[in-house]
């Protein structure tokens, strides 16, 4: 269920943008049985990595704090409509409800005009239309190879995993 307390923590954090040199204002908190168990704000230029946003750091530190890559049951809080990448990050993570304040529409009115030296520019959907097509339709090239090869590492690591996991 919504906590308004929660949203504000994430609005909270997205504002250090303001006085932090290389974040962006995108904060986000990670909530489990009604507790923070993860935060984050937008470092990608900090720290040199286009998916640090908010919603991935917040996941990240909630997976360090709970030993677990299985977020299930838990809330995530953002500041802002998450973007596909951090959609993504979320449904890898398992986070069970979303709760944003900002969606795409204000963040481009806000952000639109940057320039680039100040902003990457992000087509949020460019992003969407394209994370629904199979690898070969996307409009970044690509070519697939030496599928036998990686196919047959895949297929003994799931048969170890079978092992250590069968009574």
């Amino acid at each position: 269920m919504y906590e308004a307390r929660f949203m504000r923590r994430a609005i909270e954090i997205s504002a250090e943008a303001l006085t932090t040199p290389g974040t962006e204002p995108f904060g986000a908190v990670v909530v489990k049985d009604g507790k923070i168990v993860g935060t984050g704000i937008n470092r990608s230029v900090m720290n040199h990595d286009p998916t640090s946003h908010g919603e991935t750091e917040a996941i990240r530190d909630a997976a360090r704090n709970l030993r677990t890559v299985d977020l299930r049951g838990t809330e995530l809080y953002s500041s802002c409509e998450p973007c596909p990448l951090c959609v993504s990050a979320m449904l890898i993570a398992g986070i069970s409800r979303l709760y944003y304040a900002a969606d795409m529409a204000q963040a481009g009115a806000a952000l639109g005009d940057l320039p680039e030296q100040a902003r990457f520019p992000i087509d949020v959907d460019d992003m969407r239309a394209q994370c629904v097509l199979p690898a070969p339709k996307r409009a970044m090239p690509c070519a697939q190879h030496e599928s036998s090869a990686a196919a047959e590492v895949l297929e003994r690591w799931a048969s170890a995993a079978r092992s250590r996991f069968q009574d």
